[in-house]
């Protein structure tokens, strides 16, 4: 029989299957599983926005956009960033609608890195960071963060990282899995790098508006280097439009040019409701978001307070809606802790290694559910916890 595998695309090859899925896939074999593992709002859309969508199907604009999205949009993405973030960009330039925060990144990364680059990624990090440099052919270059740092980028890590070949450097604060922040004094110290290198940064803001004890700060704020910055957020996480795959881009009318070269070529353009709800999104959207934000930043205190009380070690974070518990004093790996939690305790989370090497000794939890979700969750753990302490 002929062995179809060598077919296959080496760059396709090398990528690891997803941690987070190996773990979802076991619970969905158990029956009575209760999710601390999906990184996803518990919240349905707003009316409002479902509304707008539906009306625009209603309205019979059902039809292709332009490449870049409406234009209605972008330039009601380009308010937004003004009103809340102080940032301005133009809407025809420097900005494109994409299918959530995914192919932005995809694209970013086809548009400038080529195969012999180096590409500079935070480890623990959003699971899909590594294999979109590796499918561009580039090499990832990891910087594994600490948890005594509160899992900041410091610049002295940042500067041994750096070598000839590096090109980009690719950042997501407030972070997927650990809920770290950079504050502007944590960007000031690296923004005097990043001019000296020429670096490029990518910059993952998805959960930009979920920010809880300090202003969020994106990195184009610092006029100095905002050419060499690319923005990737998108609707999913504020306003709880996971299902509706919308994201944007925004850039220098260089990188943007570029990116829409592919965007248009494999996408053609966004979803035409998902446009006109996020329109309605941004304009009248504000209130829901920070009804949902106060409920994370209620869920993350008692969340936190729980594993601190079970003998888990866990930083308060300060953004998106996860935590990330030490669980290096049970003498379990993160796999070993998360496999025999599902098996003891049918309790799902997700181990540090799926986010990278530096994620060894941690597991990630979401905090997007009901508090009496989290607390059956917690009275499990402890359950297991003791089951340990009873078998040593």
């Amino acid at each position: 029989m002929m062995k179809l595998e060598k077919f296959l695309s080496h760059n396709v090859q090398r990528i690891k299957p997803s941690g987070i899925r190996k773990f979802f896939d076991l619970a969905s074999e158990m029956e009575g599983v209760i999710s601390l593992g999906v990184g996803e709002p518990d919240f349905n859309t707003p009316w409002h926005i479902r509304e707008a969508a539906i009306y625009s199907i209603e309205s019979g604009k059902t039809h292709y956009t332009a490449n870049q999205g409406l234009l209605e949009l972008r330039e009601e993405i380009c308010h937004y960033m003004k009103r809340r973030f102080h940032l301005s960009y133009d809407p025809s330039d420097n900005v494109i609608v994409t299918v959530g925060g995914s192919e932005g990144i995809d694209i970013a990364m086809r548009a400038l890195v080529n195969p012999e680059d180096e590409v500079i990624l935070l480890e623990p990090s959003y699971v899909a960071y590594t294999p979109s440099i590796q499918l561009t052919g580039a090499t990832p270059v990891t910087i594994q963060l600490e948890e005594k740092d509160n899992f900041k980028l410091t610049p002295e890590k940042l500067k041994a990282a750096i070598t000839p070949k590096t090109k980009l450097l690719l950042l997501n604060y407030p972070s997927n899995p650990t809920g770290g922040v950079m504050l502007k004094e944590d960007y000031e110290k690296l923004i005097p790098i990043i001019k000296e290198h020429e670096l490029i940064v990518i910059s993952d803001e998805i959960y930009a508006e979920l920010s809880y004890d300090c202003d969020f700060v994106s990195l184009a704020s610092f006029d100095e280097i905002k050419d060499q910055v690319i923005i990737i957020s998108g609707f999913s996480k504020a306003y709880a439009m996971t299902g509706w795959r919308l994201g944007y881009v925004l850039a220098h009318k260089t990188f943007i040019t570029a990116m829409n070269k592919i965007h248009q070529y494999i996408i053609m353009s966004a979803p035409t409701a998902a446009q006109y709800g996020a329109i309605d999104a941004m304009r009248n959207g504000d209130l829901q978001v920070e009804e949902m934000r106060e409920s994370y930043k209620a869920r993350r205190n008692f969340i936190t307070q729980g594993f601190n009380r079970l003998g888990l070690k866990t930083h308060l974070p300060q953004g998106a809606f996860y935590i990330f518990p030490d669980i290096r004093s049970t003498g379990l790996t993160s796999d070993e802790f998360c496999e025999q939690l599902l098996q003891k305790e049918k309790v799902a989370c997700v181990p540090g290694t799926a986010f990278g090497e530096a994620g060894e000794g941690f597991i990630r939890v979401s905090y997007a559910y009901s508090i009496e979700h989290i607390k059956e969750a917690l009275e499990r753990i402890e359950n297991f916890l003791n089951y340990l302490e009873n078998k040593s």
